[in-house]
């Protein structure tokens, strides 16, 4: 297995390098374009068949997205009710099996039958990035966001740590860090214990017109980012070539993450580990077509923007002192 220093140097090698790599590829284009306001979001096919497992992915996310992550301070508020739980995590960033605050992609495994014959499938997991997602629309504070490329991403320095992005993703996604936020400042007894992480698709390699990390370095070409219309048809095409099986297209009412495998995902998703930090692979409907959950997006909408403007006014006002 590569030493985490061989592959912190060739991250760096090839950080170096993406400048120029990105400046000439189809991906370059498309995250400006997007930039620019394009009608269309990004979309990444994952074609399973072709991981290997080999975790190149998971460290190099890890390792661009380290500023990101949180830098909780102990001991922890006293909370009230006591049931709000302590999640902490910042003594286990090695932990690389599941999701976490530090850990926002890993490798799942499935054993399955292909053509008589047991076999590993592993299968890169992350948030999905839903087209119509319910984290961003339910959100009470405002922290979380959907970007005009598609992919949503949490705002942790708004995020109050209630977790219900958490409770309505259909894959139980984001990930809480206790004793960081603004709730130490606010309400460190009575908020929500911490802030939440997840992926956020290197939303800021993105608007530079560079790839996401794990997309970058994967020496197996898994993932392909592109123009939804595009990736779609790549997508429908390797289905035809391969007899395959697609997940993501409408799971949800259509994620901006799609899935391609040698065999079907209910078959998948018996054999994976799931539970906490390892989502599922079941078919999902579509949250947000919910009459309920589009009640709430109306109620909450103005009560999050006063939300979202509080809070940076407040993180303002910290910064000038």
């Amino acid at each position: 297995m590569t030493s985490r220093i061989s592959r912190r140097a060739f991250l760096k090698g090839s950080i170096t390098v993406a400048g120029s790599v990105a400046a000439t590829s189809s991906v370059a284009r498309a995250a400006k374009s997007i930039t620019k306001k394009s009608s269309e979001p990004l979309v990444t096919l994952i074609d399973i068949s072709k991981c290997i497992g080999c975790e190149e992915c998971v460290y190099a996310c890890q390792e661009v997205n380290e500023p990101k992550f949180p830098e909780p301070e102990k001991p922890f508020p006293k909370m009230f009710p006591s049931r709000v739980p302590v999640q902490d995590w910042s003594d286990k960033r090695d932990v690389t099996d599941r999701l976490t605050p530090y850990n926002w992609l890993f490798i799942q495994h499935a054993f399955v039958d292909i053509d008589g014959e047991e076999t590993e499938l592993t299968i890169p997991r992350r948030c999905m990035h839903c087209a119509n997602p319910p984290c961003v629309k339910l959100c009470p504070w405002g922290a979380l966001k959907q970007e005009d490329n598609g992919l949503s991403r949490i705002d942790s320095d708004l995020c109050l740590g209630g977790s219900k992005c958490k409770s309505v993703c259909p894959w139980n996604i984001p990930e809480r860090q206790t004793g960081s936020g603004m709730y130490l400042n606010i309400l460190p007894s009575l908020a929500g214990n911490g802030n939440m992480h997840k992926c956020d698709r290197c939303y800021n390699r993105l608007e530079k017109g560079e790839q996401p990390a794990c997309i970058e370095i994967c020496p197996e070409d898994v993932q392909t980012i592109g123009l939804k219309s595009e990736i779609l048809k790549k997508a429908h095409a390797l289905v035809r070539e391969t007899n395959g099986y697609i997940y993501g297209e409408l799971e949800n009412g259509g994620t901006n993450t799609i899935y391609v495998s040698p065999v079907p995902f209910d078959q998948l998703n018996k054999s994976i580990e799931k539970g906490k930090g390892k989502p599922h692979l079941k078919k999902v409907e579509n949250m947000m077509a919910n009459g309920t959950n589009i009640a709430k997006a109306m109620l909450i909408a103005p009560i999050a923007g006063i939300a979202a403007a509080f809070g940076k006014f407040y993180l303002s006002s910290q910064e000038d002192k």
